[in-house]
């Protein structure tokens, strides 16, 4: 019924383009220029591939900075599934491939985030106004974006002054059609089926139409056009992981370092993608106006199926046949774990959505004054939100072995027959827990901007170009309390000491029942064979409350099975902990001059701009501070003297305001008509994400104490210190940038471009520590270490962009058809920190706030690592593709590669407290740290993607678009001191997509 919706809504469309024909006037493939406020041409609107590539090559070569552009080979028909996906095509760009920053243990099968020529800060644009999705950054998932709408992307790569400012990395500027980019009428419809290979037998629809018309009345000429898009997709991701290594000791009395297990998991991916687009136009002789409403909603549901290892990794064995590379890393072995029965694992269900929608309502008018004199003035609201929940709940199981063969290109676990039926038998499950997260978010902003322009009558100055901008957004966030609320129903280490006499065991008829035994059927696409295991059924996880609330009530059954009461379950909640609140409000005024001038008379033209962009921000943060004490009481110390606090809990707001003055100049010299070269410097800035600047610290006093002879307690040392979730008082991320290009335009759609950059970077928010001021009862001030965000470290990026496409029009017959596309980025970087601490060693009493501060990570044998560069950042990225381009066929064969990049350090799966043995008469005290974070790594990855069209008409076309046609392996690495060891592999197999539109 669903389906049938979305086809009448297309059909109903292609009925209206009936109606609104009559009045069409004949359409050509030349569009005038926009009046929309985006700094460069939108897209010229043109058929077939080759064409879009000679006008996305017209706009880089034309424009005034350095830019690169993706044109729609048809409106509405960008060349992937996605916006993601698309920017992953442009030289300097490159994708993140996990679902978020801090979980990398899933999969993101179209891409997240985008970096530029290595650099996160990222500022994205639609039409050249602000766009932003509610989850407490300031860019745009442009994986939320339906492609159907977007007629053309630019990525700028060098600010000037008239953009609005906030692009360190770059800006991305999505541009959709206005009703006077056709000459008359404009229609089309399209719709298409997805094929994913470990999805078997299981097809996802999307369905698009366009329809624009323009008319000539006694007011002057109106245009009107309308687009909708709906697409759904459906995955599948097949993973095997392995845990961080840790230093134990083999049958030999070697040191060695050994993994707590290894695990597998499945995720089901389903996603839902809407969109609507309309705009009005009307233009007379000196005044023209547009009204554009944009909106994306994006909802995702995925359910997965995971086992993970949950052992103690010093209560580990590995057997005596057990191999080792030279490091004494465990290359294949048997593991067991005698002191706690066997390898404990969890086996969890999880289930999480997330609903966003972006809606932008934008004016713009512009009046041309005379021959010299334009102004336009532009008014934009913006609204964005979304909310998630995410519920997990496990059974458990100890598994009495497990053999690894870690020597191959995935990981290999082996099972006998007798672990495969142990694990295929509920009576030997138990259940584990719970763990719920809700969040939610809301974002508004009302943007204006009024710009002039003064066209010169002289031979050297074109124009000048002045304006100012106001802004005002406020963005809340709620996480709920606490954020992740792990729970216990019964384990382990809660037999006895908990007042439960054993587990809840399936086995028993009163805990039985809600679970299934799962098979991982073509699991990794057929490559590998994992063992079935029992499951909590989906709908425990959905059916948050009651069913947690019943699971819960085992554990209270045992209790009082020994004669005790336990504590009953209690649920995360949004409330009114203002630790999970985030409440940020920012105005911001900007106003710019920019001069445009050039020397056309010289032997080698000459033109280009010069100019300066002031902004001012003012920020507000409504937060909260809590401090406790667990200082003893004055009058029974000797020793170091003791201050003196009174706890408190209170609402803090802080304001925060700077001010950025940012220059930049671009020139182009043309040594010919086809070769051309650029010069340009700038200042730009990033301003810190709104999860960066939450207000609320912990602050905590505490004393190191002992017993003298008489009785009464010293004070050896008395320990400060506090845990900022966000500060405030961040500063934008500058950037000193320069950049050279050499372009030779050799054919329509034919060009060889060369770039050299380089970004001097300042202010890098990183996690370290900086004082909070609090004072004692007698007034005196006294400084806390809080460890925090802050503006803690410099660096660069630096590198070079290669690009070359042409086709071979000189070849004979349908081989004249070929085209090549190829470009290629190398970029180095380096981080330096204005305060370094903790870089060598993280052993001897640290706790998780140290290794937190420790930007390089520590080890599990509590030693850290070198310096690490910047996060997302690949040396090397390259594209090559494939085209043709001849008579009814358009194809193109593309491959995506880049080299490995630090995804971050501390994240989920890769950190943890081990306990440290305080002990001292122990013979393992102090051999444990206390906590451990591990950097994690995108190994190198390619992908192979491929489309065909076919068109039987100029207005009838059939395509077939397939993505990961080599069946790619997704690697992920954690680093440490034995090496780049494999952390996740990720199998998603392959997309086969098959589409048809139609033009009216």
């Amino acid at each position: 019924m669903k389906h049938l919706k979305k086809t009448a809504i297309a059909l109903g469309l292609a009925q209206m383009t009936m109606m609104l024909s009559g009045a069409a006037v004949a359409q050509t493939t030349d569009a005038p220029k926009t009046d929309t406020p985006a700094a460069e041409p939108v897209a010229v609107v043109v058929t077939g591939q080759r064409a879009a590539l000679q006008s996305a090559q017209k706009i880089k070569q034309n424009s005034d900075e350095i830019v690169d552009s993706i044109v729609a080979e048809d409106m509405g028909k960008l060349p992937d599934r996605s916006v993601t996906e698309v920017l992953q095509r442009v030289v300097g760009v490159t994708i993140d491939r996990t679902m978020s920053k801090g979980d990398p243990e899933h999969f993101s099968v179209e891409g997240s985030g985008v970096n530029i020529r290595g650099l996160s800060y990222v500022r994205s644009e639609l039409n050249g106004r602000d766009s932003f999705s509610a989850n407490g950054g300031r860019s745009l998932n442009f994986e939320d974006v339906p492609p159907e709408l977007v007629a053309g992307v630019d990525i700028y790569k060098n600010p000037s002054a008239e953009q609005i400012e906030g692009a360190v990395g770059g800006l991305v500027n999505l541009r959709t059609a206005m009703p006077f980019d056709y000459k008359g009428f404009k229609s089309a419809i399209s719709a298409d089926r997805t094929y994913s290979e470990l999805k078997k037998g299981k097809t996802s629809p999307s369905y698009s139409g366009l329809v624009s018309n323009r008319w000539k009345t006694p007011i002057g000429e109106v245009g009107a056009l309308l687009d909708l898009a709906y697409s759904e997709s459906a995955t599948r991701t097949d993973a095997f992981q392995v845990e961080p290594y840790y230093p134990l000791t083999d049958a030999n009395g070697n040191r060695v370092f050994v993994p707590k297990g290894a695990q597998w998991r499945t995720l089901e991916f389903n996603r839902k993608r809407e969109g609507a687009y309309g705009a009005l136009q009307w233009k007379n002789a000196d005044w023209s106006s547009g009204l554009t409403y944009f909106k994306s909603k994006y909802e995702m549901q995925w359910d997965e199926q995971a086992i993970f290892a949950q052992s103690s990794p010093y209560n580990i064995v590995v057997s005596k046949d057990a191999t080792f590379n030279s490091k004494g890393a465990l290359l294949t072995g048997t593991l067991t774990d005698p002191t706690d029965g066997g390898i404990n694992f969890g086996d969890d269900t999880r289930t999480a959505n997330r609903k966003s929608d972006t809606t932008d309502i934008s004016w713009n008018l512009r009046w041309r004054v005379n021959d010299r004199w334009t102004f336009t003035t532009d008014l934009q609201h913006i609204k964005a939100k979304t909310q998630s929940f995410d519920s997990t709940v496990a059974t458990g199981v100890t598994l009495p072995s497990e053999t690894l063969d870690l020597t191959g290109n995935v990981p290999k676990i082996l099972f006998s027959d007798a672990n495969r039926a142990y694990l295929a038998d509920p009576n030997n499950y138990y259940w584990a827990f719970t763990m719920e997260h809700m969040d939610k978010s809301k974002a508004d902003e009302t943007a204006w901007k009024t710009d002039g322009k003064y066209d010169f009558d002289d031979p050297v100055l074109r124009d000048f170009r002045f304006g100012v901008r106001l802004t005002k957004r406020d963005a809340v966030t709620q996480n709920s309390n606490p954020s992740y609320n792990w729970a216990a129903i019964t384990q382990p280490w809660q037999v006895g000491s908990w007042g439960i006499p054993h587990v809840a065991y399936l086995g028993d008829p009163r805990f039985a029942g809600n679970t299934s035994l799962h098979s991982f059927d073509n699991f990794f696409n057929g490559g590998v064979s994992v063992p079935s295991v029992v499951f909590p059924n989906v709908s425990l996880a959905q059916g948050y409350p009651s069913t947690y609330s019943a699971l819960h009530k085992y554990y209270e059954i045992l209790c009082a099975e020994n004669g005790n009461t336990c504590a009953p379950w209690t649920p995360a909640t949004f409330g009114t902990d203002p630790a999970g609140t985030n409440d940020q409000s920012e105005k911001t005024k900007a106003m710019y001059g920019q001069l445009r001038f050039g020397w056309d008379d010289l032997k080698y033209p000459i033109d280009g701009n010069i100019g300066l962009r002031y902004v001012k921000t003012d920020s507000s943060a409504h937060g909260y501070t809590v401090f406790t004490s667990t200082l003893p009481t004055t009058g029974n110390t000797t020793g170091v003297t003791l201050p003196v606090f009174t706890p408190f809990s209170q609402s803090k707001d802080y304001d925060n305001s700077y001010h950025n003055v940012l220059p930049s100049l671009n020139l182009r010299l043309k040594y010919s008509d086809t070769l051309q070269f650029r010069f340009a410097l700038a200042s730009a800035m990033s301003r810190p994400d709104f999860t960066q600047l939450q207000g609320y610290t912990t602050l905590s006093a505490s004393a190191d104490t002992s017993t003298n002879a008489a009785g009464l307690t010293t004070v050896n040392s008395v320990s400060l210190t506090g845990v900022g979730t966000g500060n405030p008082m961040l500063r934008p991320i500058t950037s000193k940038q320069v950049d050279l290009t050499a372009e030779w335009y050799f054919a329509p759609s034919g060009s060889i471009t060369a770039a050299v950059f380089n970004k001097r970077l300042k202010d890098i928010i990183i996690n370290q520590v900086y004082n909070y001021q609090l004072a004692d009862t007698s007034g005196k001030l006294h400084d806390f270490t809080v460890t925090g965000p802050v503006n803690g470290a410099k660096g660069h990026a630096r590198g070079i962009e290669l690009a070359y496409q042409q086709y071979f029009d000189k070849l004979p017959g349908a081989w004249s058809g070929l085209g090549l596309q190829a470009n290629f980025t190398f970029v180095d970087s380096k981080r330096e920190l204005y305060n370094p601490v903790y870089t060598k060693y993280c052993t001897g009493g640290n706790t998780a706030a140290n290794v937190n501060l420790n930007l390089n990570g520590c080890d599990t044998d509590g030693t850290t690592f070198g310096n690490l560069p910047l996060e997302g950042l690949s040396r090397q990225t390259y594209n090559l593709a494939l085209l043709y381009d001849k008579g009814p066929i358009s194809a193109r064969l593309a491959y995506n590669w880049r080299s490995k990049a630090l995804q971050a350090v501390n994240v989920n799966g890769t950190q943890g407290t081990d306990g440290l043995d305080s002990n001292p008469a122990s013979a393992t005290y102090g051999q444990h740290v206390v906590a451990w974070a591990l950097p994690t790594w995108s190994d190198s990855y390619g992908q192979l993607d491929a489309s065909m069209f076919y068109k039987f008409t100029d207005k009838l076309q059939l395509g077939l678009e397939a993505q990961n046609l080599t069946d790619a392996t997704y690697k992920q690495l954690m680093q440490q001191n034995i090496g780049m060891m494999g952390r996740a592999w990720f199998k998603t197999g392959r997309r086969v997509v098959a589409k048809l539109s139609y033009d009216f």
